[in-house]
């Protein structure tokens, strides 16, 4: 994203970093060098102590930014300056430089740095249309989607399609869950993660999931904790959009009882692209499925801790090898 100039840009921004746009939320920005980082949203914090604040500034100090943004999304006739003036405090303490605070509300803005009535009147300013933003235009161009408008549409974008529970769709899919008994695990195994790069090149390809019988398979044999791990770390730089489609789609008409695989590993990829909030809305999908699934009860704690996704994509990268010689050798 290029430098945000003015409360125009930071406010037509905030849905873009965060997938939606939010309500009742406080949004932390980290900056470094000028250059946005991590983005942060947290429901509205309302008599909390100090120690929860210096927690929220601990992540922007694992995430080295000198700088930051805040901004406070408040139902109407509520006071967000309290969490704005904590925020800052522990910000400060932190040793991170606060480059503005803005209020929204009722469809208006108001920067607690401002002291100029003129640009900065006590009613605040109307906030601009997203649409005809120079942010819009930019992330639009390079291909990004537009924001939802709210929480609620950025659940829907990955919730179940009806077509998951279609019994023949669900007994095809079954036929390929593996069981950790079987006599000839192994090759269950290889054939599960060699399904996975045969329908990532089908993606790849444009053809995504054409293949029915070449989906259910890979949603299948995820039942396999060496398969899942395997498809985990299967993407790189050079292939990850194919991925994230496919994992995307998988996700959509993964029957209940196969979504938490498919749930984790995409929660994983969109965490590495910036969509915190994507990835716990995931996670939220793997744990309906399975309250207890290991690997999303791990990468809940590992989101919530605030890693950055540098060390998650390289941790990623360093298990992925031995995954592969465990199952082929």
């Amino acid at each position: 994203m290029t430098t945000l100039t003015s409360p125009h840009d930071l406010l037509a921004a905030v849905p873009f970093l965060i997938g939606y746009h939010p309500e009742n939320s406080l949004v932390l920005i980290a900056l470094s060098d000028d250059a946005i980082g991590m983005a942060m949203r947290v429901d509205l914090p309302h008599e909390i102590a100090a120690e929860s604040y210096d927690l929220l500034a601990s992540h922007f100090i694992r995430e080295s930014a000198d700088g930051a943004f805040i901004i406070a999304y408040v139902p109407e006739g509520s006071d967000g300056e309290p969490a704005l003036i904590n925020t800052s405090a522990a910000l400060m303490r932190a040793g991170i430089a606060v480059r503005e605070t803005l209020i929204v509300s009722a469809g208006r803005y108001r920067s607690l740095m401002c002291t100029d009535s003129e640009c900065c009147p006590p009613a605040g300013n109307p906030i601009p249309d997203i649409d005809s933003s120079r942010i819009a235009a930019e992330h639009v161009i390079a291909g990004h989607p537009m924001p939802f408008a709210n929480v609620a549409g950025l659940v829907q974008s990955i919730a179940a399609l009806p077509s998951s529970s279609d019994a023949e769709w669900v007994n095809e899919v079954a036929q390929f869950c593996v069981a950790p008994e079987s006599v000839d695990l192994n090759q269950l195994q290889r054939d599960g993660a060699t399904a996975v790069i045969d329908l990532a090149g089908e993606y790849q390809a444009g053809r995504c999931a054409e293949d029915r019988e070449l989906a259910a398979r890979v949603i299948g044999r995820l039942s396999d904790i060496q398969v899942r791990d395997f498809a985990l770390g299967s993407h790189n730089d050079d292939t990850t959009d194919f991925y994230w489609a496919m994992w995307r789609e998988l996700l959509l008409i993964a029957p209940c009882g196969f979504v938490a695989p498919v749930a984790s590993i995409f929660a994983a990829l969109a965490y590495e692209r910036g969509e915190g909030a994507l990835a716990h809305k995931a996670l939220d999908r793997a744990l309906v499925d399975d309250e207890n699934y290991s690997l999303a009860l791990l990468l809940r704690r590992v989101f919530t801790a605030g890693w950055p996704p540098h060390s998650f994509t390289a941790m990623r990268a360093e298990l992925h090898p031995k995954v592969v010689a465990g199952i082929f050798g």
